[in-house]
Formats: structure tokens, C-alpha cells, sequence
């Protein structure tokens, strides 16, 4: 099973349709919030050692292949706009505009909140300096995506400056960038655990923020723009198979990290339920081809008798999925009150996840989408408007009034 050499991409011949973008992005963002989401409920749990605890946390695994699914898209959709194009200026304006202002702005959210919320007190040198230690690290309210993304723009002429030097062999450049990634996996979950890296930088000691830990999933989705039609021929063809092992591989979860991880080779809980583990490489990786080919069965059936309200609701959440990303923290914090003020049990908060995960869920897409809707809010959710609604609005009138008068 192999796929056959890249042929050289003079120009964009076959595309990723829009749509089964739109329905990736919306498995990947959804699968984020029920991530979070189990959080808060077990961080609400009376005991950690408890069949309900242990249960949950068994199945988590699963679902940590959306991280790196929505870096995939990242790089499918960045290549998809920017791989014929050489304006890097109006590049790095447009997508730092959409990203560094939001990062920022949440950031100084969610450092309010918990200032408030904690002591109550307020002392503007003590706030400055732990808001420049969140904006800094990014390790506040799920912001390290960020980060990785805004070092993504700085790289991606780089990337795009690779697929050009190798054109026609992009192939060959896909699996050296799968080999060096799993090459990593081994280095972080085998080398650096076992290294004392309190004096490193840390970029590199906290690994899971730097941008090149993650390289194989940018070049992947860059090669799927390029190669379209190649690629999803080559998964149409071996479905069942990747579908097998996939199946296979999720499940297999539960086992790698309850006995190889934590039984055999004694890792703690947060060693053992990492995203950055030669296992989950590979299961990410089948994942997320799995959920491309559901996308591209998305955009078939849309074209062939879709229900009309579906087909809307899924553009709407593609459309602000970014922003439900950026805002989940009102969501989260909305809920971690809520549990903290229920004294039911375990077993009862296991059973109430997924009525947490549909009001996270509902409450972030709503927040987003009045955002993206009204202006000047947009700029919270990463579509700052261009222009304002109610001075467009008067300019049209003044227009329509200076039209002939026809009676």
C-alpha cells in the first residue's frame, strides 16, 4: 500500500472542497471541548483512585487525537490559500491580526476573572507581572494552542519554501517528516523524563508549546492540499483497513495507558495520559484520516439531498469554531461552578459528563457566534469586522437618498 509519486504541482489543479473542511473543523473542535470538559468533572471528583475516576480517565486517550487534528488543519488550510502566493507582508498581517489580539485579550480574561474571583484584592504591579508570565508561556486557559499556531505563521514561508525546493518529491518529504516525528515521540517520552531540565529555556522544557514537536502534522495537512485528490484515492481505496486499525488503536488506549504506562513502566498520571507518545502518533495519525475521509463524505452527501438545517448548523459551528476555542474558558469556569456546588457522587458526575459537554458545547458556540455577528466583538473570537455595520448603514442611506426621484 503505497502512494505513488507526487507529481509537480504547477497549479492548483484539484482543491480540498470547502465543506468537508467545514465538518473536520467541527469534530476537531467538538472533540477539544468534551477533552475540557471531562477535565473539570474529574477535577470534581471526591477520589481519584475510585471506579469513577479510574473509568473516565481509562477512555480519555481516545479523544486526544482533536489537538493535533486541528494543527493538521491548520496546515491544510494554510497551504490551500497561501501555497501560490508570495505576499508574506499582507500573510503575517492578516493572521496575526486574527490571533495575537484575541490571545492577548483572553489572557487578560482570564486573569481578571481568577484575580477576582481568588483574593478579590487588586495590585496592578502583581497583575502585570502574572499576565505577562500568562501571555509569555501560554499555559492559562488551554492558550498554548495559541502560541503554537502564532510560531506556525512565523515558520509556514519555510514550509512552503520546502514543498517548492522538493517539488515532486513531496512524498519522499512526508516520510522523512513522519519519521522524524516518531523519532521525537521516542526522544520526549523515553529521554526527557529522565533528564533534569529545570535549567532549560523553556521552549524547550515545555515542550508541548514549540512549535516544531509538531511538524509532521503541518507538513501533513500541507501535503493533503497539494495532493488532494491523490491522498483520499489512496484512503477511499484502504478504508476498511485504516478504519480497523483505528478502531483497534482507540481502544488500545485504555490498555496502553493503564498497564504499559502506569503498571510496567511506572509513569504518573500525566506522563501516562500524554498526547506526545510514539502510540498516540500513530493512532492520531489514523484518526485523522478517518476523519477526513467522514469529511469527504460530508461533501457527498451535501450535494445529494443534505438536510438544509443540518448543512447550516454545521457551517455555522466550522464557521466560529475558532472563536468557541478561544471563549471555552467562560464555558468551563461557568461549569466548574456549577459541579463545585453539587454534592452528588462520583458515579453521578461520570453519568452527568455528557449534559456538562452539550452546555459547554452550546454555550461556547452561542457566545461566538453573537460575536462573530456583531460588531465590534468579532476581534474576540479571531474575525475582528472590517467595517462598522451602523456607519455602513448610514453611508447606504445617503446613497439611496441622493437617488432620481422617478414619480
Amino acid at each position: 500500500m503505497k502512494i505513488a509519486r507526487a507529481t509537480p504541482i504547477t497549479k492548483p489543479q484539484h482543491k480540498p472542497h470547502l465543506y468537508e473542511i467545514d465538518l473536520m473543523r467541527l469534530l476537531f473542535i467538538c472533540g477539544v471541548l468534551l477533552n475540557h470538559t471531562i477535565n473539570e468533572f474529574t477535577g470534581s471528583m471526591a477520589s481519584t483512585t475510585a471506579l469513577p475516576y479510574y473509568t473516565v480517565e481509562s477512555i480519555r486517550l481516545i479523544f486526544h487525537f482533536t489537538r493535533m487534528g486541528f494543527l493538521f488543519m491548520s496546515g491544510l488550510v494554510l497551504m490551500l490559500n497561501y501555497y501560490h502566493r508570495n505576499d508574506w507582508g499582507t500573510f503575517m498581517k492578516k493572521r496575526y491580526n486574527g490571533s495575537i489580539w484575541p490571545y492577548l485579550i483572553w489572557n487578560f480574561i482570564f486573569l481578571s476573572i481568577t484575580t477576582l474571583v481568588g483574593s478579590g484584592s487588586f495590585n496592578l504591579h502583581d497583575f502585570s507581572m502574572q499576565y505577562l508570565s500568562y501571555v509569555i508561556h501560554g499555559n492559562q486557559s488551554y492558550m498554548y494552542f495559541m502560541l503554537i499556531i502564532m510560531q506556525l505563521y512565523l515558520l509556514f514561508p519555510a514550509i512552503v519554501w520546502l514543498f517548492r525546493k522538493f517539488e515532486g518529491h513531496h512524498t519522499r518529504l512526508l516520510i522523512m517528516s513522519f519519521v522524524l516525528q516518531l523519532a521525537m515521540m521516542f526522544f520526549i517520552k523515553f529521554y526527557m523524563r529522565n533528564v533534569d531540565t529545570s535549567n532549560w529555556l523553556y521552549w524547550f522544557k515545555s515542550y508541548s508549546i514549540n512549535v516544531f514537536v509538531y511538524q509532521f502534522y503541518f507538513i501533513a495537512g500541507g501535503y493533503t492540499s497539494l495532493h488532494h485528490e491523490e491522498v483520499y484515492a489512496f484512503v477511499k481505496r484502504h478504508i476498511r483497513t485504516i478504519a480497523t486499525v483505528t478502531a483497534m488503536l482507540s481502544l488500545g488506549t485504555i490498555v496502553y495507558f493503564r498497564i504499559w504506562n502506569e503498571k510496567i513502566l511506572g509513569l504518573s498520571e500525566g506522563l501516562s495520559d500524554t498526547p506526545h507518545q510514539p502510540y498516540m502518533f500513530i493512532y492520531d495519525t489514523c484518526m485523522i484520516t478517518v476523519i477526513f475521509f467522514v469529511g469527504k463524505q460530508y461533501a457527498a452527501w451535501r450535494e445529494h439531498g443534505m438536510p438544509g438545517w443540518l448543512d447550516r448548523l454545521i457551517q455555522r459551528f466550522a464557521k466560529v469554531s475558532f472563536g468557541m476555542y478561544l471563549n471555552q474558558i467562560i464555558g468551563l469556569t461557568l461549569l466548574k461552578i456549577g459541579l463545585s456546588h453539587l454534592a452528588v457522587s462520583d458515579l453521578t458526575l461520570m453519568f452527568l459528563i455528557p449534559v456538562g459537554y452539550l452546555f459547554v458545547l452550546g454555550y461556547s458556540f452561542t457566545l461566538a457566534w453573537l460575536c462573530y455577528k456583531v460588531w465590534p466583538l468579532g476581534i474576540f473570537v479571531g474575525r475582528p469586522q472590517k467595517v462598522n455595520p451602523f456607519k455602513r448603514h448610514r453611508a447606504s442611506t445617503l446613497v439611496l437618498s441622493d437617488k432620481p426621484n422617478r414619480k
